[in-house]
């Protein structure tokens, strides 16, 4: 970016406090409303809807059309005031037009002086019709009616927060705008002229600062600007991953081929071809960056056993770091089993000499695998010679952070496994650096799951159908929302329904959930895993890293509760075994149209994938695969839904760019160069600037 263009920017990223009046208390609620205290922050605070108050019909027209919470504008002469004559009841200032009458109300009245009768105003607020009088309680505006010019006919409606004003907003981001300098276009004159789309500074105004009710122009530039911001910012990335040096791994195969017999199954078609992209990705000298993703039961963990088993038979070491302990040795007691060399297991919880003695085999090579937690990657932790590095992702890395994974060795290859199937859209928004690799078949052996809708009304003939599953010795899991019992929500807690079912069913009941000491969820986790209790009532926490072949029964408590993934990777703790298989959706009994039909798509379909974009687009991004729950991850401007068919668009002009111009050094290209720094794109501003 040019020196210039990087001067003209800096405004916009100065602190809220240097705009006059906005002061550090006002700056602060500013900031949690906008999510930032800087000026780009409030600019990029977009309007949920905008107040039209260019409607202006008389008060006789009002009265006989009114619709409840209507906004007007009236233009009326002050009658007379009506004082209250408790301090319970309103003030009242009658008005009219000539056409009828009207009562301003207001339940804290200060302005007499501004208002005695004969003065003509123009107010503008909602209109209600109460006892047949046509009323308009507290005023939005209340403003002389030679001063027509301070009152808004197009009015933004931002999001607030407690004790931050509208007009606050509007003063603020009316300097903000005048800040925004004028840039260099960088999108592709033909796209402009086909959309018809403003210049970026006219779009913030236009949304921002409306004189007319704005169509969607404006805001599909914005959008489409973040979304170009990303993908190119994505491909920089990915390009710097493929440039980065790796060295080929290679093996004879005879460990890959004692681990498959162990296996006793032949592997899927969709696991033979992720092995061989693999495979690749092992043997090309330049680091591998690549995402598994499969479906719950889909044989992520043999694949990952094999790429592992390919590093050690060319010399080397492989490591596998899962989000939590459990999950850990779940995944040590698989591939302990499977793979025909030494796996160990560290997590905070192996400490003295095992410890050091589990170090040292790291250190000098003669531990060749090694499955652990965070502590993986500790400064303390030294290899002989990792060469691949393999991510159970449930930590939900960012793209620096999933950059920076395998620094344990010099030439480190990284797999990220994601047991959540991915939509396309956040494949192209969230993983673009990432090669992909797609399981879409379940390992054979793996049971068909009945999934049935239950009322809670219906809750003592489920529980006898569960009297007879568990005296034929069958094992179930019962999943609640919540830990305890919530006076503001009526939903069944852990705690309770422990206490419930263990009353009816004895020592057989166990208790799991997030809130508990570790040593005592693990023992409940391992007593279930043993048999010794049989039916396990759990939070979340037996979402992942639960393989109980002889667990067949999966009831969710409330499941309209729950997103549409989570239910399906619950789900999947069960059919994993020769038994047929069951998962019961328990709901309430006022259950809605759309959360019944949110249950409905989980009952008819067991495809990950297809259950996975019904999520997405009902409920938004989230933080399915980043740090937050609701929402697009790190999109301001854009709505990855709503404006899909722009990521698409941008895709792709981001991808023909960079053909043609990869160090963005043509006009264009410095142009690009500007916006990347405006959306903060700094992995890809790095990637530039490292050449």
């Amino acid at each position: 970016m040019s020196a210039v263009q990087d001067t003209l920017l800096i405004p916009l990223f100065a602190p809220l406090t240097r705009l006059r009046g906005i002061g550090q208390a006002v700056s602060a609620l500013i900031a949690r409303a906008a999510g930032g205290d800087r000026v780009i922050d409030l600019l990029f605070h977009l309007p949920e809807s905008y107040l039209d108050r260019r409607d202006r019909p008389s008060i006789a027209q009002a009265r006989a059309h009114v619709r409840p919470g209507q906004v007007a504008t009236l233009a009326v002469e002050v009658v007379r005031h009506e004082p209250p004559a408790n301090a319970r009841q309103p003030w009242k200032v009658v008005v009219t037009d000539g056409t009828g009458f009207a009562e301003l109300v207001f339940f804290k009245f200060t302005r007499q002086a501004q208002t005695p009768p004969g003065a003509k105003l123009l107010v503008s607020g909602k209109l209600e019709l109460f006892a047949d009088r046509l009323t308009m309680a507290h005023p939005d505006y209340m403003v002389p009616a030679d001063r027509a010019e301070r009152l808004p006919t197009i009015e933004p409606v931002w999001p607030l927060t407690a004790g931050l004003w509208p007009r606050q907003v509007a003063q603020a981001m009316a300097q903000a705008l005048e800040l925004v300098p004028a840039l260099a276009e960088w999108d592709d004159a033909a796209l402009l002229r086909r959309e018809k789309w403003p210049g970026f500074a006219e779009a913030l105004r236009t949304v921002q600062a409306p004189t007319a009710l704005p169509d969607e122009r404006a805001r599909n530039r914005l959008a489409y600007d973040e979304l170009l911001a990303g993908q190119v910012a994505l491909f920089l990335i990915r390009g710097r991953v493929r440039a980065r040096p790796g060295r080929g791994l290679t093996g004879d195969g005879h460990l890959r081929a004692q681990a498959l017999a162990r296996f006793g199954h032949a592997p899927t078609r969709s696991q033979r071809q992720a092995v061989a992209e693999i495979d690749a990705d092992l043997a090309s000298p330049r680091r591998m960056l690549r995402l598994l993703q499969g479906d719950v039961g889909s044989g992520k963990t043999l694949v990952a056993a094999l790429a592992m088993l390919r590093a050690v038979e060319a010399g080397a070491q492989a490591a596998l770091m899962a989000p939590t302990e459990v999950l850990a040795k779940q995944h040590h007691r698989v591939l302990s089993r499977l793979c025909p060399v030494p796996v160990a297991l560290l997590t905070g919880g192996v400490k003295g000499q095992a410890r050091t003695k589990l170090l040292r085999g790291l250190a000098d090579g003669s531990i060749p695998i090694v499955i652990g937690t965070h502590a993986l990657f500790q400064d303390s932790v030294t290899y002989h010679d990792l060469a691949l590095a393999v991510i159970d992702e449930q930590h939900r890395f960012g793209v620096d952070q999933r950059l920076s994974l395998g620094g344990k060795g010099e030439t480190t290859d990284v797999l990220v496994m994601t047991a959540t199937p991915i939509p396309r859209t956040l494949l192209l928004t969230q993983w673009g650096e990432m090669d992909v690799s797609r399981l879409t078949e379940k390992p054979a052996g793996r049971q068909p799951i009945r999934t049935t809708l239950h009322s809670l009304a219906t809750l003592p003939d489920v529980l006898e159908a569960l009297t007879r599953k568990l005296d034929a010795g069958g094992r179930i899991y019962w999943v609640c929302p919540m830990v305890a019992e919530s006076e503001l929500l009526d939903v069944a807690a852990a705690e309770a329904r422990f206490a419930e079912l263990s009353a009816r069913f004895g020592p057989v009941v166990g208790l799991a959930h997030g809130q508990q000491d570790a040593e005592i969820r693990d023992t409940a986790l391992a007593d279930f895993a043993s048999g010794k209790i049989r039916l396990l009532v759990a939070t979340t926490v037996v979402e992942v890293g639960m393989d109980v072949p002889e667990a067949s029964v999966m009831v969710i408590d409330h499941a309209e509760r729950f997103g549409l993934a989570q239910l399906h990777q619950l789900r999947g703790r069960v059919g994993r075994g020769s038994e047929a298989s069951f998962c019961l959706l328990l709901h309430d009994d006022g259950l809605s149209e759309t959360a019944r039909r949110r249950l409905m798509l989980l009952r008819d379909t067991e495809d990950g994938f297809v259950i996975a974009d019904a999520d997405f687009r009902l409920r938004g991004g989230g933080d399915a695969l980043g740090t937050r729950q609701a929402g697009m991850p790190g999109f301001r401007l854009a709505d990855p839904v709503a404006h899909e068919g722009l990521l698409h668009m941008a895709h792709r002009d981001a991808e023909l760019l960079l053909e043609k111009d990869p160090k963005l050094v043509s006009e264009r290209g410095q142009a690009v160069r500007v916006l990347l720094r405006l959306f903060e794109s700094r992995a890809a501003m790095a990637t530039l600037a490292a050449g």
